[in-house]
């Protein structure tokens, strides 16, 4: 699918990366967003989109010029290609401090190692060209190092693997009922618990949304569908939750 922009006024945009994935490797959204010409890159993606990735990303910039790159957590569809946009951009690379140390494990160079900067646990507020994006904690959901992305300017969450769905062929989110059955499995499995869920919710609560962006598959606009999302998110048993009280049995 072609880039798609998420919003747009005279000084902001907020792009959705054309869609790179190929064969065997899972879906994943690269999201841009530019403010007055410094752009910042959410979860860039492995070696796999790289190139086109990168492409993309400086075209889309022109003039402009990219600042920051935002890991969310140590995925491999998430950093795998770090060290090749670090070494080909002047970025700043942010990623939760829990995963600072595993980052060079996927071949981080030591010229560029000092432009990777560690999240708090509390998140942060991180300046694009004067417009303050929010670093929120997401922590376990799923990863135990896991933070997402408010921008204020816009009011898109970019949610990471919160709000992930894998099979379907849309963008965006138009029947939350139907679209459940591309979502579900995935919560159950990859998100850690209720607990986590709960907690997030409050957060999210907190701020004024009008689109949820996930790092897989479809997008939620409106404040009922960003609503209705929060509220599901909130009331699902996943992870630990499912663990049977008899436990696990072996194989035979």
């Amino acid at each position: 699918m072609p880039s798609l922009v998420l919003f747009e006024d005279s000084h902001h945009r907020n792009i959705l990366l054309e869609d790179f994935g190929r064969g065997q490797a899972v879906q994943a959204n690269q999201h841009l967003i530019i403010h007055d010409g410094a752009g910042m890159l959410l979860d860039p993606g492995g070696h796999k989109v790289y190139g086109q990735a990168l492409s993309e990303t400086l075209q889309h910039l022109g003039r402009g010029k990219l600042e920051h790159l935002f890991f969310s957590h140590q995925d491999p569809d998430i950093v795998a290609a770090a060290n090749g946009w670090l070494m080909t951009t002047e970025a700043t690379g942010w990623v939760p401090s829990l995963w600072l140390r595993f980052i060079p494990h996927f071949g981080l160079d030591s010229l560029v190692a000092d432009r990777l900067k560690p999240i708090g646990d509390g998140g942060m507020i991180l300046d694009l060209n004067g417009c303050k994006l929010t670093i929120l904690p997401a922590h376990y959901l799923h990863s135990p190092g896991n933070c997402q992305v408010y921008d204020p300017r816009s009011k898109i969450l970019y949610s990471g693997d919160l709000g992930a769905s894998l099979g379907m062929t849309y963008q965006e989110v138009e029947n939350f009922d139907a679209h459940l059955a591309y979502m579900t499995g995935f919560h159950q499995r990859y998100m850690t618990s209720n607990k986590a869920m709960r907690a997030w919710a409050k957060l999210a609560r907190q701020l004024d949304i009008e689109l949820i962006a996930p790092q897989h598959g479809a997008f939620f606009r409106g404040k009922p569908m960003v609503e209705r999302f929060i509220a599901w998110c909130e009331g699902l048993q996943c992870g630990v939750d499912l663990i049977p009280e008899s436990g696990w049995t072996l194989p035979t």
